[in-house]
Protein backbone atom coordinates (compact mmCIF):
# COMPACT_ATOMS: atom_id res chain seq x y z
CA UNK A 1 0.00 0.00 0.00
CA UNK A 2 1.09 3.68 -1.19
CA UNK A 3 -0.59 6.70 0.86
CA UNK A 4 -1.20 9.14 -1.77
CA UNK A 5 -2.43 12.52 -1.20
CA UNK A 6 -4.96 15.37 -3.63
CA UNK A 7 -3.50 18.82 -2.71
CA UNK A 8 -7.26 20.95 -2.78
CA UNK A 9 -6.21 24.61 -2.37
CA UNK A 10 -5.79 27.63 -4.26
CA UNK A 11 -2.59 29.78 -6.18
CA UNK A 12 -1.28 32.99 -5.65
CA UNK A 13 -1.84 33.98 -9.30
CA UNK A 14 0.62 35.82 -11.03
CA UNK A 15 3.06 35.62 -8.74
CA UNK A 16 5.05 32.35 -8.85
CA UNK A 17 7.57 33.18 -6.01
CA UNK A 18 4.39 32.98 -3.05
CA UNK A 19 2.90 30.16 -4.91
CA UNK A 20 6.00 27.98 -4.93
CA UNK A 21 6.41 28.68 -1.28
CA UNK A 22 2.80 27.15 -0.51
CA UNK A 23 3.47 24.53 -3.10
CA UNK A 24 6.44 23.89 -0.68
CA UNK A 25 4.65 23.94 2.75
CA UNK A 26 2.02 21.49 1.47
CA UNK A 27 4.50 19.58 -0.06
CA UNK A 28 5.51 19.32 3.96
CA UNK A 29 2.56 18.79 5.64
CA UNK A 30 1.56 15.69 2.74
CA UNK A 31 5.32 14.26 4.17
CA UNK A 32 4.71 14.45 7.44
CA UNK A 33 1.28 12.73 6.92
CA UNK A 34 2.79 10.19 5.38
CA UNK A 35 2.00 10.39 1.98
CA UNK A 36 4.24 9.14 -0.72
CA UNK A 37 2.88 10.94 -3.60
CA UNK A 38 1.12 14.56 -4.09
CA UNK A 39 -0.97 15.28 -6.84
CA UNK A 40 -1.79 19.54 -7.79
CA UNK A 41 -4.23 21.00 -9.57
CA UNK A 42 -3.69 22.99 -13.22
CA UNK A 43 -1.59 25.59 -13.41
CA UNK A 44 -0.84 26.02 -9.83
CA UNK A 45 2.08 28.17 -10.63
CA UNK A 46 1.74 31.31 -12.36
CA UNK A 47 -2.21 30.81 -12.41
CA UNK A 48 -5.38 29.57 -13.67
CA UNK A 49 -6.33 33.68 -15.47
CA UNK A 50 -10.45 32.70 -15.23
CA UNK A 51 -12.84 35.16 -16.54
CA UNK A 52 -10.36 36.78 -18.48
CA UNK A 53 -10.29 37.40 -22.17
CA UNK A 54 -7.04 39.52 -22.33
CA UNK A 55 -8.75 41.72 -24.20
CA UNK A 56 -9.11 39.86 -27.06
CA UNK A 57 -12.02 39.53 -29.72
CA UNK A 58 -11.80 38.35 -33.50
CA UNK A 59 -10.35 40.95 -35.20
CA UNK A 60 -9.11 43.36 -32.18
CA UNK A 61 -7.26 43.14 -29.21
CA UNK A 62 -6.98 46.32 -26.73
CA UNK A 63 -3.52 47.62 -24.71
CA UNK A 64 -5.22 46.65 -21.53
CA UNK A 65 -5.27 42.57 -23.00
CA UNK A 66 -1.42 43.14 -23.90
CA UNK A 67 -0.71 43.85 -20.66
CA UNK A 68 -2.15 41.00 -18.80
CA UNK A 69 -0.94 39.13 -20.69
CA UNK A 70 2.83 40.08 -20.32
CA UNK A 71 2.04 40.30 -16.80
CA UNK A 72 1.19 36.38 -16.84
CA UNK A 73 4.12 36.04 -18.56
CA UNK A 74 6.49 37.29 -16.67
CA UNK A 75 4.48 35.16 -13.71
CA UNK A 76 5.61 31.99 -15.88
CA UNK A 77 8.24 30.02 -15.11
CA UNK A 78 10.94 27.85 -16.58
CA UNK A 79 12.00 24.24 -16.57
CA UNK A 80 15.63 24.82 -15.29
CA UNK A 81 14.24 27.77 -12.97
CA UNK A 82 14.49 28.84 -9.37
CA UNK A 83 10.64 27.67 -8.66
CA UNK A 84 11.66 23.64 -9.93
CA UNK A 85 14.38 23.83 -7.63
CA UNK A 86 13.05 24.76 -4.77
CA UNK A 87 10.30 22.13 -5.37
CA UNK A 88 13.31 19.14 -5.86
CA UNK A 89 14.04 20.46 -2.79
CA UNK A 90 10.92 20.01 -0.83
CA UNK A 91 10.32 16.71 -2.61
CA UNK A 92 13.48 14.90 -1.88
CA UNK A 93 13.48 16.54 2.20
CA UNK A 94 9.79 15.37 2.67
CA UNK A 95 10.25 11.88 0.12
CA UNK A 96 6.81 12.98 -1.58
CA UNK A 97 6.58 12.30 -5.52
CA UNK A 98 4.85 15.44 -6.43
CA UNK A 99 2.87 16.10 -9.94
CA UNK A 100 1.91 19.90 -9.86
CA UNK A 101 0.51 22.00 -12.48
CA UNK A 102 2.39 25.20 -13.91
CA UNK A 103 2.87 27.56 -16.62
CA UNK A 104 5.74 27.27 -18.60
CA UNK A 105 7.81 30.08 -20.51
CA UNK A 106 9.55 28.29 -23.94
CA UNK A 107 10.65 31.34 -25.52
CA UNK A 108 7.71 33.72 -26.24
CA UNK A 109 5.30 31.15 -25.65
CA UNK A 110 3.14 29.63 -22.58
CA UNK A 111 2.25 25.97 -22.06
CA UNK A 112 0.13 24.72 -19.21
CA UNK A 113 2.43 22.11 -18.33
CA UNK A 114 2.50 18.78 -15.55
CA UNK A 115 5.62 17.96 -13.75
CA UNK A 116 6.08 15.44 -12.55
CA UNK A 117 9.13 15.81 -9.61
CA UNK A 118 10.62 12.37 -8.03
CA UNK A 119 12.25 12.97 -4.61
CA UNK A 120 15.23 11.10 -5.18
CA UNK A 121 15.86 11.81 -9.02
CA UNK A 122 14.47 15.37 -9.51
CA UNK A 123 12.49 16.31 -12.54
CA UNK A 124 11.46 13.04 -14.16
CA UNK A 125 8.59 13.70 -16.51
CA UNK A 126 6.44 16.18 -17.53
CA UNK A 127 3.54 16.98 -20.07
CA UNK A 128 2.51 20.14 -21.91
CA UNK A 129 -1.79 20.02 -22.62
CA UNK A 130 -2.22 19.06 -25.59
CA UNK A 131 -5.11 21.13 -26.61
CA UNK A 132 -5.78 23.90 -24.48
CA UNK A 133 -9.93 24.80 -24.03
CA UNK A 134 -11.60 27.24 -26.08
CA UNK A 135 -10.43 31.09 -25.33
CA UNK A 136 -7.39 29.46 -22.99
CA UNK A 137 -5.49 28.78 -26.90
CA UNK A 138 -5.18 32.42 -27.21
CA UNK A 139 -2.02 32.65 -24.18
CA UNK A 140 -1.36 29.13 -24.63
CA UNK A 141 0.61 27.17 -27.16
CA UNK A 142 -0.42 23.35 -27.81
CA UNK A 143 1.44 20.70 -26.81
CA UNK A 144 2.92 17.65 -28.53
CA UNK A 145 3.47 13.92 -28.21
CA UNK A 146 7.03 13.88 -27.11
CA UNK A 147 5.50 14.81 -23.75
CA UNK A 148 3.79 11.94 -23.21
CA UNK A 149 6.22 10.90 -20.01
CA UNK A 150 4.95 7.93 -18.19
CA UNK A 151 7.27 7.39 -15.08
CA UNK A 152 8.38 5.75 -12.17
CA UNK A 153 6.24 6.50 -9.06
CA UNK A 154 5.81 4.87 -5.17
CA UNK A 155 2.32 4.10 -6.17
CA UNK A 156 3.01 2.72 -9.48
CA UNK A 157 3.50 3.69 -13.52
CA UNK A 158 2.46 7.37 -13.33
CA UNK A 159 1.52 9.98 -16.23
CA UNK A 160 -0.88 13.09 -16.47
CA UNK A 161 -3.99 14.11 -18.43
CA UNK A 162 -4.94 17.86 -18.03
CA UNK A 163 -8.48 19.02 -17.72
CA UNK A 164 -10.26 18.59 -21.13
CA UNK A 165 -7.60 16.63 -22.16
CA UNK A 166 -9.41 13.83 -20.53
CA UNK A 167 -12.30 14.36 -23.10
CA UNK A 168 -9.80 13.07 -25.54
CA UNK A 169 -10.52 9.63 -26.10
CA UNK A 170 -7.65 8.82 -28.29
CA UNK A 171 -5.31 10.70 -25.69
CA UNK A 172 -6.70 8.27 -22.68
CA UNK A 173 -6.19 5.08 -25.15
CA UNK A 174 -2.39 5.94 -25.19
CA UNK A 175 -1.84 6.44 -21.51
CA UNK A 176 -3.45 3.07 -21.21
CA UNK A 177 -1.22 1.36 -23.54
CA UNK A 178 1.75 3.08 -21.90
CA UNK A 179 0.63 1.08 -18.50
CA UNK A 180 -0.57 3.93 -16.51
CA UNK A 181 -1.57 2.88 -12.99
CA UNK A 182 -1.73 6.11 -11.47
CA UNK A 183 -3.73 8.03 -14.11
CA UNK A 184 -3.33 11.87 -12.41
CA UNK A 185 -5.89 14.89 -13.88
CA UNK A 186 -4.97 17.83 -12.71
CA UNK A 187 -7.82 19.99 -13.42
CA UNK A 188 -9.87 23.85 -13.63
CA UNK A 189 -13.49 21.86 -14.13
CA UNK A 190 -15.41 22.30 -10.82
CA UNK A 191 -18.51 21.46 -12.44
CA UNK A 192 -20.92 19.11 -11.14
CA UNK A 193 -20.21 16.80 -13.90
CA UNK A 194 -16.51 16.34 -13.45
CA UNK A 195 -16.02 13.20 -10.99
CA UNK A 196 -18.49 11.16 -13.21
CA UNK A 197 -15.94 11.45 -16.03
CA UNK A 198 -13.06 11.06 -13.17
CA UNK A 199 -14.91 7.19 -12.56
CA UNK A 200 -15.69 7.12 -15.64
CA UNK A 201 -12.12 6.91 -16.51
CA UNK A 202 -10.86 4.94 -13.83
CA UNK A 203 -13.02 2.17 -14.92
CA UNK A 204 -12.32 1.98 -18.79
CA UNK A 205 -8.48 2.24 -17.90
CA UNK A 206 -8.82 -0.05 -14.78
CA UNK A 207 -6.36 2.97 -13.27
CA UNK A 208 -6.18 4.73 -9.94
CA UNK A 209 -7.98 8.16 -10.97
CA UNK A 210 -5.74 11.45 -8.46
CA UNK A 211 -7.84 14.55 -9.60
CA UNK A 212 -6.85 18.16 -8.30
CA UNK A 213 -8.88 21.20 -8.37
CA UNK A 214 -8.20 24.84 -7.10
CA UNK A 215 -10.41 25.99 -4.25
CA UNK A 216 -10.14 29.65 -4.87
CA UNK A 217 -11.93 33.19 -4.15
CA UNK A 218 -11.97 36.59 -6.24
CA UNK A 219 -9.97 38.24 -3.43
CA UNK A 220 -6.50 35.54 -4.36
CA UNK A 221 -6.84 37.31 -7.43
CA UNK A 222 -4.60 40.79 -7.68
CA UNK A 223 -6.85 43.62 -6.74
CA UNK A 224 -6.51 45.19 -10.51
CA UNK A 225 -7.43 41.66 -12.23
CA UNK A 226 -10.79 41.82 -13.66
CA UNK A 227 -13.38 39.12 -14.26
CA UNK A 228 -15.43 39.28 -17.20
CA UNK A 229 -18.19 37.66 -16.49
CA UNK A 230 -20.31 38.05 -13.20
CA UNK A 231 -18.13 35.75 -11.16
CA UNK A 232 -19.38 34.08 -7.83
CA UNK A 233 -17.34 34.96 -4.72
CA UNK A 234 -15.52 31.15 -5.16
CA UNK A 235 -14.66 31.06 -8.69
CA UNK A 236 -13.10 27.91 -8.16
CA UNK A 237 -14.44 25.29 -5.97
CA UNK A 238 -12.56 22.02 -6.21
CA UNK A 239 -14.22 18.93 -6.88
CA UNK A 240 -11.14 17.18 -6.11
CA UNK A 241 -10.85 13.16 -5.81
CA UNK A 242 -9.27 9.91 -5.34
CA UNK A 243 -10.91 6.85 -7.47
CA UNK A 244 -10.16 3.19 -7.64
CA UNK A 245 -9.47 0.99 -10.47
CA UNK A 246 -13.21 -0.35 -9.89
CA UNK A 247 -14.70 2.89 -10.01
CA UNK A 248 -14.86 3.73 -5.89
CA UNK A 249 -14.38 6.90 -5.02
CA UNK A 250 -11.72 6.61 -2.08
CA UNK A 251 -11.50 10.41 -1.22
CA UNK A 252 -14.24 13.65 -2.11
CA UNK A 253 -15.36 15.07 -4.09
CA UNK A 254 -14.35 17.71 -1.70
CA UNK A 255 -15.92 21.34 -2.37
CA UNK A 256 -15.37 25.04 -1.16
CA UNK A 257 -12.42 24.46 0.90
CA UNK A 258 -8.74 24.01 0.77
CA UNK A 259 -7.93 20.75 2.32
CA UNK A 260 -5.68 17.54 1.51
CA UNK A 261 -7.26 14.24 0.70
CA UNK A 262 -5.77 10.77 1.41
CA UNK A 263 -6.38 7.38 0.40
CA UNK A 264 -4.29 4.13 0.02
CA UNK A 265 -3.39 2.92 -3.19
CA UNK A 266 -3.37 -1.33 -3.80
CA UNK A 267 -1.23 -1.37 -6.63
CA UNK A 268 -2.07 -4.89 -6.65
CA UNK A 269 -6.02 -4.18 -7.27
CA UNK A 270 -5.33 -3.64 -11.26
CA UNK A 271 -4.10 -6.26 -11.50
CA UNK A 272 -7.66 -7.71 -10.34
CA UNK A 273 -9.55 -5.37 -11.95
CA UNK A 274 -7.94 -6.22 -15.40
CA UNK A 275 -10.03 -9.70 -14.56
CA UNK A 276 -12.94 -8.62 -17.23
CA UNK A 277 -11.68 -5.61 -19.13
CA UNK A 278 -8.44 -4.75 -20.95
CA UNK A 279 -9.06 -1.99 -23.30
CA UNK A 280 -6.00 -2.15 -25.00
CA UNK A 281 -5.76 -6.12 -24.46
CA UNK A 282 -8.90 -8.68 -24.14
CA UNK A 283 -11.50 -6.06 -24.83
CA UNK A 284 -9.29 -4.01 -28.38
CA UNK A 285 -10.54 -5.30 -31.27
CA UNK A 286 -7.60 -4.39 -33.36
CA UNK A 287 -8.55 -6.18 -36.04
CA UNK A 288 -11.09 -3.29 -36.56
CA UNK A 289 -9.29 -0.04 -34.69
CA UNK A 290 -6.09 1.00 -34.60
CA UNK A 291 -4.43 3.81 -33.52
CA UNK A 292 -0.78 5.61 -34.81
CA UNK A 293 0.84 8.04 -31.95
CA UNK A 294 3.38 10.17 -33.01
CA UNK A 295 5.62 10.91 -30.05
CA UNK A 296 8.15 13.40 -32.18
CA UNK A 297 8.81 16.67 -31.30
CA UNK A 298 7.00 19.25 -33.50
CA UNK A 299 9.47 21.78 -33.54
CA UNK A 300 8.56 24.82 -35.76
CA UNK A 301 12.33 25.77 -36.71
CA UNK A 302 15.35 23.05 -37.13
CA UNK A 303 18.70 23.64 -37.62
CA UNK A 304 21.11 21.50 -39.53
CA UNK A 305 24.62 21.95 -40.53
CA UNK A 306 25.50 21.17 -44.33
CA UNK A 307 28.60 18.91 -44.47
CA UNK A 308 29.69 20.67 -47.67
Amino acid sequence: MTKAAVVQAGSVPFDPAAATAKAVSLIAECGQAGAELAVFPEAFIGGYPKGSSFGSVIGNRTEDGRRLFERYTRAAITIDGEEVSQLEAAAKEHGVFVVIGVIERLGNTLYCTALMIDPQKGLVGKHRKLMPTSVERLVWGFGDGSTFDVVESPAGRLGTVICWENYMPLFRQTMYAKGVEIYCAPTADDRPAWPSSMVHIALEGRVHVLSACQTITKGEYPEDYEFEFEAPERVMRGGSMIVDPLGNILAGPAYDEETILYAEIDADLKTRAHLDMDVTGNYARPDIFRLSVNTQPMNSVEFTSNPN
